[in-house]
């Protein structure tokens, strides 16, 4: 662990497997290949957090974990058998040492706000585009901290 914070930032619909089917599993910091999702990568390593990709499908995943193959799934997705539960992603939570961050940085939309809180019901979770309007807004807020060097307050 080199930061008391992590950053938890979102998959994306796009994935590695959209450009390159036959490409196999692929470590999670390859896998996601939406703008959104490499922007919350830059800004988490430019400002040297630690970080995880939150996924409706794997959870928790640092940079270096595989993830198997192409998949399509959102915590929005109809079937909800095939979204990990709540208490799978506590039980990670635990098992990859998570809990030990002293406060969480959520790079993603509201509707992930439920999900990350009842993950981590006892840290201070900073919430830093939680403010804009649209995707679009969370891009340039994101670009715009990262060109100024100067992380998004909340």
């Amino acid at each position: 662990m080199k930061s008391t914070k992590l950053c938890i930032i979102p998959c994306g619909n796009k994935k590695i497997w959209d450009k390159y089917g036959d490409v196999g599993p692929t470590v999670a910091k390859e896998a996601y290949v939406g703008t959104f999702h490499r922007l919350c990568e830059t800004y988490a390593e430019h400002f040297h957090l630690d970080w995880v990709v939150l996924s409706a499908k794997h959870g928790f995943l640092y940079p270096d974990d595989w993830v198997e193959g192409p998949y399509d799934l959102s915590f929005n997705h109809k079937e909800k058998k095939d979204i990990i539960s709540i208490q799978q992603l506590q039980d990670q939570v635990e098992q990859k040492g998570l809990a030990q961050y002293n406060s969480i940085v959520l790079l993603t939309g509201k509707k992930y706000n439920p999900i990350v809180r009842s993950c981590f019901p006892n840290h201070s979770i900073q919430y830093p585009l939680q403010d804009c309007a649209g995707i679009g807004y969370m891009q340039k807020k994101l670009k715009e901290a990262i060109q100024s060097n100067q992380p998004i307050h909340i």
